[in-house]
């Protein structure tokens, strides 16, 4: 049996995605700059020039749009921290490539991470345990690493591993809600710069002078 699809049935299946991608763009846009109690429906409608009918095509509801943009903004997060922790090399240059892959979505899927950070909150409670689980396993690999490091001498011993991961996870998801101007240098140098800061406060002084 033939199991290929037509070519006009995978070019309109083509468009279809192209369009779900638009109008899921669209709700991460207006999520981004409205919050979720300040988005309708409508208002993604009109960003497309939509009627608001045909939104219900590619979610059923503002509640499912938001998992949906939720999930794109975590999206390859947890993937890349893994894949860092799980190669070699020193622990606290490890923390500064999570830090600086924390951040590079930041540019690439702005509107989206935004959305993650400040509306998962409102996620209906199955689907925010399902996300949390993601978040959760970024926050072992941050947990991973600086416990490599204090095990290895280079990060200060007595450090509580929790508070700093909190910390420093907290620090770095704040980025999305600073000032565009103080957002202008480019994530890039804003990672490299957090990255400086964490590691000269957590690595012992003589670890410290050795990068220097």
């Amino acid at each position: 049996m033939n199991t290929l699809w037509p070519r006009s049935r995978l070019l309109r299946n083509s468009r279809l995605l192209r369009r779900a991608d638009t109008i899921v763009d669209a709700a991460a846009k207006v999520f981004a700059e409205r919050g979720y109690h300040g988005t309708s429906t409508q208002a993604i409608a009109d960003v497309l020039n939509l009627r608001q009918a045909s939104l219900y095509y590619y979610f059923p509801s503002k509640e499912a749009a938001l998992e949906l943009v939720c999930e794109r903004g975590v999206d390859g997060f947890v993937e890349t921290a893994e894949a860092i922790v799980a190669e070699t090399g020193p622990p606290l240059e490890k923390l500064s490539r999570l830090i600086s892959a924390h951040l590079a979505p930041n540019a690439s899927k702005r509107d989206y991470v935004k959305v993650f950070i400040n509306e998962r909150r409102y996620l209906a409670d199955a689907s925010r345990r399902r996300i949390g689980r993601k978040s959760r396993r970024i926050e072992r690999c941050f947990e991973e690493v600086i416990r490599a490091g204090i095990a290895d001498g280079s990060i200060r011993a007595g450090v509580d591993v929790r508070l700093t991961m909190l910390t420093v996870l907290g620090m770095v998801n704040s980025v999305i809600n600073w000032r565009e101007d103080d957002q202008g240098r480019g994530m890039r140098e804003v990672a490299a710069k957090l990255s400086e800061l964490v590691v000269a406060g957590l690595a012992k002084p003589a670890t410290v002078r050795r990068r220097s």
